[in-house]
């Protein structure tokens, strides 16, 4: 069965070995070793002041996040399930919360979020995904953070990049806390957090809040090739080994430049079947298909195709399917995909196969690696 689900996401052969080897123990040279390894690593990947990793989904870091950089009031922009989640932690935390509402396929925009910031003084932290994969949506979170920092530089910019840190360059120079995890472009099992932020940020968490995730004990023993409480020891192996791979494989800037030709592969390739894409404003994490019968093309894909997509959640179940792009994908792997797609369409009489998906998505793939290799030449 391939997954090609916008995570969990396959791990790799390479990766599934480092982390079967004998445990160690997390308060050992041995383990501190591999961690400073892995921190290292995350410097470059995250492109941040600090870097800490939490034993918790995306999910803990969201909530680590807002507990210590927002100590007054939470604007956030809720375009999806996702977005919507950060609102909710806010107050379950009893900290005052407004938000920008959306649909979820249509970006924010800088106006209505400096429009909010103007109307309120108790703000003072803003949250938003980069990419929101409820609805696989990309918002302009640099231009939104660059206006934020110009007119309010004390507010706190916390960016969700579960479904964007490994997929994209992501400019930081803005944003006080970026989020990913595991089981997302770094094809890691779920499990590990991970939160890049800027010295801002070091400076307002101070002593911190919270207790498991007070992200001021964790600073303080990470910077000791440490953690505050027990390691996921396992899934930090698994960490230095995909960073290592993606290393072995030409480096950051090749991933990313892979990502976004098989986005842009993949969504061309689609359309060209008579499929409509859903967001305004795509990732490049995934592709999301709007489609009445989204629920009988995923069906068909599963039983007949082996190839597992995701569904829509709430008011999307049934509406939508999302195709993931995100880490070390075999493009032969991604066109098998889309020609399953195509076969599915032919399978409920929408359209003969006539492997048109497939030879888009070659074309386009294909096409744009070798124009780059002409450019980098």
């Amino acid at each position: 069965m391939l997954l090609f689900t916008p995570g969990p996401t396959p791990v790799p052969e390479s990766v599934r070995l480092a982390m079967a080897g004998p445990t160690l123990h997390h308060r050992t040279p041995e383990f501190e070793a591999i961690f400073a390894e892995a921190r290292t690593k995350l410097f470059e990947l995250m492109a941040t002041d600090e870097v800490v990793m939490l034993a918790s989904s995306g999910t803990g870091a969201m909530e680590a996040a807002v507990v210590n950089l927002c100590h007054r009031k939470l604007l956030n922009v809720n375009a999806g399930k996702f977005g919507q989640r950060f609102g909710q932690i806010a107050r379950a935390h009893g900290l005052a919360n407004t938000e920008i509402v959306h649909e979820w396929d249509t970006p924010a925009t800088v106006e209505e979020v400096l429009e909010a910031l103007r109307a309120d003084a108790e703000i003072d932290a803003l949250a938003i995904q980069i990419s929101e994969s409820a609805g696989g949506l990309r918002h302009p979170v640099e231009e939104i953070a660059a206006a934020v920092k110009a007119e309010c530089p004390e507010v706190m910019v916390i960016a969700d990049g579960i479904t964007a840190v490994g997929v994209e360059r992501i400019d930081t120079t803005h944003i006080d806390a970026l989020i990913a995890g595991s089981q997302k472009a770094l094809m890691l099992p779920p499990g590990l957090a991970i939160l890049g932020l800027s010295n801002a940020a070091v400076e307002k968490i101070g002593e911190g809040k919270g207790y498991y995730f007070n992200l001021a004990s964790e600073i303080k023993k990470q910077r000791q090739n440490t953690t505050a409480y027990t390691a996921p020891t396992t899934l930090i192996i698994g960490l230095r080994a995909i960073l290592e791979a993606i290393e072995k494989r030409g480096g950051l800037g090749k991933l990313y430049c892979d990502t976004a030709r098989r986005a842009k592969a993949t969504r061309f390739a689609l359309e060209a079947i008579g499929l409509h894409s859903y967001p305004k404003t795509p990732a490049r994490s995934m592709t999301t298909i709007d489609d009445p019968d989204a629920n009988a093309i995923r069906s068909l894909l599963k039983s007949d195709f082996d190839v597992n997509v995701a569904g829509g959640q709430d008011h999307l179940k049934g509406k939508i399917f999302r195709i993931n792009q995100m880490g070390l994908i075999e493009p032969y792997e991604m066109s098998w995909v889309v020609n399953a797609v195509e076969l599915a369409l032919a399978k409920l009489g929408r359209r003969p196969f006539d492997g048109t998906a497939a030879k888009v998505w070659n074309e386009t793939y294909f096409k744009t690696m070798l124009a780059k290799a002409a450019e980098d030449a």
